[in-house]
């Protein structure tokens, strides 16, 4: 997501200064900040993170069914390189479509996208090899929801700047809420319609919902001329120590974060005994939970500090996983897994819910495009080889004992913890304040 916050401040003061009640800066020729077609955009970007970002958080859906019926024969790390290269996709295009958002506005990304989304399930529906469900469920989908996603929060941002962080939770909690339906609706249609018929389904109702949110979703900035100089990604970012540790401290905590998104229905159902329903409702549970996440912790971040907030939510994304998950690895309980599931889905919504916010306050205003574009490259590299990783470690432990996977998980996210809570450090030194 490039720099379309750079031009905030001037709008803010003519707003301020001019007397008539509904100000429209005719210098910079900007829309006034939020009113009607702000709150529009929110509830656009809200829609748009329901079908993209929501429809990912059920990835453990797909991954039990394709190891149970298409993918059989494919070790679980083969099949999570189907989600890894959605998740690296929601990031690693950012830098690209948030320079043209910023130049020529939001339909020339949002559009297209949003038919490739539609288009990519369409052909997963008519796919049972494993190259096929790649190339449409990973790379075409995790490409149209890429665009999409940038799109959600660029233009949310661009509307808003008092009450950014309250009108970008409103819109991420979208993608909370499609975790919590996505796997209910699925399941719903696939003992009713077959797997192919429920991909279908899904198309057309995402379909539908992403063509409403095409009316809803629009730039605030103007259009201008493409700058072929502007950076997109610098690796001088990481002269700025606080940047450096924060980034890599946000790569650890996102290398473990997705493992019980993606394996704890099959945990449950080859560990503990649960019915395949139930399995996959704690997906839903996990989503569901990290509505609330979403909204409170970026809440209390404006009050106490963003990453004073971040660091304690990833402190107990990493410590859930290694305390309430993998004992049940050893000791089955129903009760205790769906604890972990509602703990976990708080913790781990709010963590990423502040990553982008913090990744804004690490560095000036004027180097934020090469930042922003910088630090979704190493996160998308780290959403491309978390899962995989972690299946590998599942494969080598005979695709039944999950406390590898666990553990990898737990610990990375309380190393990358600790270089949060370092980089805290150093940011209340440099700005004389605990509240950073």
């Amino acid at each position: 997501m490039a720099d379309s916050s750079a031009p905030e401040s001037p709008v803010d003061d003519s707003a301020k200064e001019a007397p008539a009640p509904k100000p429209a800066p005719a210098a910079s020729g900007l829309a006034p900040e939020e009113g009607f077609r702000g709150w529009l955009c929110v509830l656009g970007g809200f829609i748009c993170l329901f079908c993209t970002f929501g429809f990912l958080n059920a990835m453990g859906v797909f991954q039990t069914t394709y190891q149970q019926t298409y993918l059989r024969n494919y070790t679980p790390s083969d099949i999570a390189w189907i989600f890894a290269i959605q998740l690296a996709l929601m990031w690693l295009p950012g830098p690209l479509f948030g320079r043209i958002i910023d130049t020529w506005g939001s339909a020339p990304v949002l559009y297209p996208c949003s038919f490739l989304c539609v288009l990519a399930l369409c052909m997963v529906s008519l796919a049972e090899k494993y190259n096929s469900l790649f190339l449409a469920q990973g790379l075409a989908f995790g490409i149209g929801s890429g665009g999409v996603f940038t799109v959600s929060f660029v233009c949310v941002g661009q509307w808003f700047v008092r009450r950014r962080g309250l009108a970008i939770g409103i819109a991420t909690t979208g993608s909370s809420l499609g975790g919590v339906v996505f796997p209910i609706f699925f399941d719903r249609l696939h003992r009713e319609r077959g797997f192919k018929g429920a991909v279908r389904y899904t198309a057309l109702f995402i379909g539908i919902l992403l063509a409403v949110s095409c009316f809803m979703v629009t730039s605030r900035l103007p259009r201008k001329k493409w700058n072929p100089d502007l950076k997109w990604f610098d690796l001088a970012m990481f002269k700025n120590r606080q940047f450096a540790v924060y980034t890599i401290g946000s790569f650890l905590v996102m290398w473990g974060l997705w493992a019980p998104f993606n394996f704890i229905s099959s945990m449950a159902v080859t560990r503990a005994g649960f019915s395949p329903t139930l399995a996959l409702y704690l997906i839903s549970i996990i989503n569901a939970t990290s509505v609330p996440g979403r909204i409170i912790p970026p809440y209390l971040g404006d009050r106490f500090g963003h990453f004073n907030v971040i660091t304690i939510c990833s402190l107990l994304t990493g410590g859930s996983i290694l305390a309430l998950w993998l004992p049940f690895n050893y000791h089955p309980s129903h009760a205790g897994i769906i604890v972990f599931a509602l703990v976990y889905g708080f913790a781990s919504g709010a963590f990423v819910s502040l990553l982008m916010p913090c990744a804004a306050k690490t560095g000036t205003l004027e180097t934020l495009g090469v930042r922003f574009g910088t630090y979704q490259t190493i996160i998308g590299l780290s959403n491309l080889t978390g899962l995989p990783l972690m299946g590998a470690i599942l494969n080598r432990q005979h695709d039944a004992d999950f406390g590898g996977l666990q553990i990898f998980a737990g610990v990375t996210c309380l190393l990358g913890a600790g270089l949060l809570g370092l980089s805290t450090l150093f940011l209340s030194r440099t700005q004389k304040t605990w509240k950073v």
